[in-house]
């Protein structure tokens, strides 16, 4: 069975980013944002409640501490500096999800964190220090560090495999500051041929050897809501429960 996620809470005050009340009914996994790159405690806790009101589980989504830059631009931090920055954003959501009689679902960290992590496995072992602390599985790519330091964690790790983003020919991730909109039903039948035959396709026609235990939609894709719903509806006899 396969989860559809989506990172989410990541408007901050009076400023929105995505229509997280539009994709909730199209997810089964919401991947919260915990102030370091978006949100603040009252979107925290809004989208917290708005996850419970549908059924949706929650995980941290932690970042690299870049609010101006959306999470999106590399740092420089030793081991034990990232791990306690990770360690303090999960404990935030921790709380909210408590409020709530709700479980923590996983981590899976944001941005330029997340290309660090796939990239460098001294840093993916920072992230994953971080993550035992509360007994969390990781969600990252396999053929990566992710999988490499993160694949026989007792916890666990979920691959992922996105439907709004492109792959180079070395199965790497086209991670762009701005999302730009993708055709929905291109995108679900992309995702569902990465569920049921692990394959995918790079920007130049290569094919790739990819894993989707969760298929990941973003929600500052311009189309977000439509694409989920796409992605939803090729998925749904494969949807975990």
């Amino acid at each position: 069975m396969v989860d559809i996620n989506c990172d989410m809470g990541e408007s901050y005050s009076i400023y929105h980013c995505g229509d997280d009340e539009g994709l909730m009914p199209w997810v089964t996994v919401a991947n919260v944002a915990c102030g370091f790159h978006a949100s603040d405690p009252r979107v925290m806790a809004r989208t917290v409640a708005l996850a419970e009101r549908h059924g949706v589980k929650v995980g941290a989504h932690p970042s690299l501490p870049d609010r101006e830059g959306f999470g999106r631009r590399e740092m420089t931090l030793d081991r034990e500096e990232l791990t306690a920055g990770v360690v303090y954003q999960i404990g935030a959501l921790a709380g909210f999800l408590r409020a709530h009689d709700m479980e923590l679902n996983h981590v899976k960290v944001h941005g330029s964190l997340y290309g660090m992590s796939a990239r460098d496995p001294e840093v993916a072992a920072a992230i994953a220090d971080a993550a035992d602390v509360f007994g969390a599985p990781l969600v990252g790519m396999v053929g990566t560090a992710h999988e490499q330091v993160w694949g026989d964690r007792p916890a666990g790790f979920v691959a992922e495999y996105y439907a709004d983003l492109d792959y180079r020919d070395d199965g790497s991730l086209i991670i762009t500051r701005e999302h730009e909109a993708f055709d929905p039903v291109r995108s679900a039948e992309r995702a569902l041929r990465a569920v049921t035959e692990g394959k995918a396709t790079s920007e130049n026609g290569k094919e790739l050897t990819v894993r989707a235990d969760s298929v990941c939609v973003h929600s500052d894709t311009p189309n977000a809501v439509e694409l989920a719903r796409a992605v939803h509806d090729a998925l749904k006899p494969h949807l975990s429960s």
